[in-house]
């Protein structure tokens, strides 16, 4: 019984609803009025655009900035900009 509803709520989970998208085109057309960020799908921090670990890291995606905070995930601390 206890596995049963451990189950239930790891697929209820708000990760297990979260869309991530392979490119910022599509991530752009899925949530056109916010922000699109991206998520290192490892540490579940996310990475703004400019930012020297956006689209850099071994596992992520483009992923909703809304979503990925109702989600728990977490904005970088440091930012590391690149500047050009």
């Amino acid at each position: 019984m206890v596995r049963a509803s451990l189950m239930l709520l790891c697929l209820a989970s708000p990760a297990a609803a979260q869309a991530l998208y392979q490119t910022q085109d599509a991530a752009e057309h899925a949530c056109p009025k916010d922000t699109v960020v991206w998520l290192n799908t490892r540490s579940d921090i996310y990475h703004f655009q400019g930012e020297r670990w956006y689209d850099n890291t071994d596992e992520g995606a483009c992923v909703c900035k809304k979503d990925a905070d109702a989600n728990g995930d977490q904005a970088t601390e440091n930012g590391q900009w690149f500047y050009t």
